[in-house]
C-alpha cells in the first residue's frame, strides 16, 4: 500500500479536496432524501432519486434490478468491491413527538434532522457521492466499486443482499456498509432471531370470564419469563457481547371487545452473539417452565412480502452474527483508510444493531466492515440526526478506500 498513490500526501490531500467540493451537492442530496418517505416496500421514489444522482455524477452503468435494489458501477476490473447501505426507513408512529417535520430535512446548528437522517440515509448520500470520487481519482485497472442503495432492510435485513447474489450475480470481494457507525470501523455485528409465542384459550362472553380460558391471562406470565430470560442470557462474546431478548409486539384474537380471546401471541426479537445458533435460541423459549404450563406454539417467523416492485423472496427471519478477522485485508484496508481520513486512531465500533452483513458476511462470508456517518443511538428514534461535518470525512473513506484495499 505504501507504493501506491493512495500513500502520498498529494493523493490524500485530492480525496480531501474533492469531498470538500462535493459536500453542499451531497447535503442536498441527502435532503431530497430525507424528503422522500421510503417505507420497506415503498422505496419507488427514493430508489428513482438515488438513480438521478448516480447518472448525474457519472456513474459508469447505473441500473434497477427486479426487486427494486439500485446498483451503480464505477469501473470494470476484475476485483470487485461494493458498498451498500439501504434505503428504506422505519415508519413514524406518533408525528406529534417530533421537534422537527420527519419529512423536511431540516438544518439546525449543523444537524440535520429527519426519518432515516441516521439510518442510512446519510450513509447512503455520501457514499453515492464519496464513491463517485473514486472515478476522478483514477480507479485502479483491475478494480470495479458498486454502490447498492437495496431495500426491504428494515423488514428483512440482508434479504436485498441474498437476491443480489443468487439472481444478480453479483460477487464482490469485499463489502463495506454505510452504517452510523460515527466514523468508526466495524468489524460484527449480532444476528437477530424473530419468532412469534402463541397461546390458545376458549372464548366466552366477557360478561363471565370464568366461563372461558382468557389466552391472554395465559401469555402474561410467559412475557415475564422472556424478560426474565434476558438478564440469564450468556454466552458473551469479546467484542459483540451478549445475546439479547425481547418481546416487541403482541396481539390477540377473539370474537369481539365483550369477548374472552381464544388466541394470543407475541412477537419476540432475539438476537445472537457469535456462538449461538437459532435452533438452540427456539430451544430456550421452549423450555421456559411458563410456555410449558400454557402449551404455547413457537414458530420462527417467515417473510414473504413482495417488494416495491413485487418480487417475493420467502426467507425465514434468521440472520446470522458475523465477525470479519482483525487480520484480514478487509478490516485492516478500513483502519488504514479511517486513520487517513480522520487523522486519528479510529474507533472500533461494536453495533448493537444487525445490518445487511448479517447476508454478506454472515450468510455469504465474503468479508465485510462497516463505516459511515451519524450515531446509531439516534436510529429508529424521534431525534434522528445526522451532524453533516461528518459527511465530508465519510465521502473521503468511500473514495480512498478501493485504492488502500487494492
Amino acid at each position: 500500500m505504501s507504493d501506491s498513490p493512495s500513500g502520498t500526501g498529494e493523493f490524500r490531500d485530492r480525496v480531501f479536496r474533492y469531498a470538500s467540493e462535493s459536500t453542499p451537492a451531497c447535503i442536498e442530496f441527502l435532503q431530497d432524501l430525507v424528503a422522500l418517505p421510503s417505507p420497506s416496500r415503498g422505496e419507488r421514489l427514493a430508489c428513482e432519486r438515488v438513480i438521478r444522482e448516480m447518472e448525474s455524477l457519472g456513474y459508469d452503468e447505473v441500473r434497477l434490478d427486479d426487486m427494486g435494489n439500485v446498483i451503480g458501477r464505477i469501473g470494470s476490473g476484475s476485483r470487485a468491491l461494493a458498498f451498500d447501505a439501504h434505503i428504506d426507513t422505519v415508519g413514524i408512529s406518533r408525528p406529534a413527538t417530533w421537534r422537527f417535520d420527519p419529512f423536511r430535512g431540516s438544518i439546525v446548528g449543523g444537524t440535520l434532522y429527519g426519518r432515516g437522517a441516521s439510518d442510512q440515509k446519510g450513509g447512503l448520500a455520501a457514499v453515492v457521492h464519496g464513491a463517485a470520487l473514486v472515478s476522478r481519482l483514477g480507479i485502479p485497472d483491475d478494480c470495479t466499486v458498486y454502490v447498492t442503495a437495496t431495500v426491504n432492510g428494515e423488514d428483512c435485513v440482508g434479504l436485498a443482499w441474498q437476491h443480489l447474489v443468487h439472481e444478480q450475480g453479483l460477487q464482490p470481494e469485499v463489502v463495506v456498509i454505510a452504517m452510523p457507525s460515527h466514523l468508526g470501523v466495524c468489524r460484527g455485528q449480532r444476528g437477530r432471531l424473530e419468532v412469534e409465542v402463541t397461546t390458545e384459550g376458549v372464548s366466552t362472553h366477557g360478561s363471565h370470564p370464568d366461563r372461558g380460558s382468557n389466552a391472554v391471562a395465559a401469555m402474561a406470565p410467559i412475557v415475564t419469563a422472556i424478560t426474565r430470560l434476558h438478564s440469564e442470557l450468556g454466552g458473551a462474546h469479546a467484542m459483540l457481547g451478549p445475546g439479547s431478548v425481547a418481546v416487541t409486539g403482541i396481539s390477540s384474537q377473539s370474537p369481539s371487545l365483550t369477548a374472552i380471546p381464544d388466541a394470543c401471541t407475541i412477537h419476540v426479537d432475539r438476537r445472537l452473539t457469535i456462538g449461538e445458533t437459532a435452533e438452540e435460541a427456539v430451544a430456550q423459549l421452549a423450555a421456559l417452565p411458563e410456555v410449558q404450563a400454557a402449551g404455547a406454539g413457537i414458530r420462527v417467523v417467515e417473510y414473504d412480502l413482495p417488494s416495491w416492485r413485487g418480487v417475493s423472496r420467502p426467507t425465514e427471519m434468521v440472520f446470522p452474527a458475523w465477525e470479519t478477522p482483525e487480520e484480514s485485508n478487509a478490516f485492516q484496508a478500513a483502519l488504514s483508510t479511517a486513520r487517513q481520513v480522520l487523522g486519528r486512531e479510529p474507533r472500533i465500533h461494536r453495533s448493537a444493531f444487525s445490518s445487511n452483513g448479517c447476508a454478506t458476511a454472515g450468510i455469504f462470508g465474503i468479508p465485510t466492515v462497516g463505516f459511515g456517518p451519524a450515531d446509531e443511538g439516534h436510529s429508529h428514534s424521534v431525534e434522528d440526526q445526522i451532524p453533516l461535518a461528518q459527511l465530508q470525512p465519510a465521502m473521503a473513506f468511500y473514495a480512498l478506500f478501493p485504492f488502500m484495499y487494492s
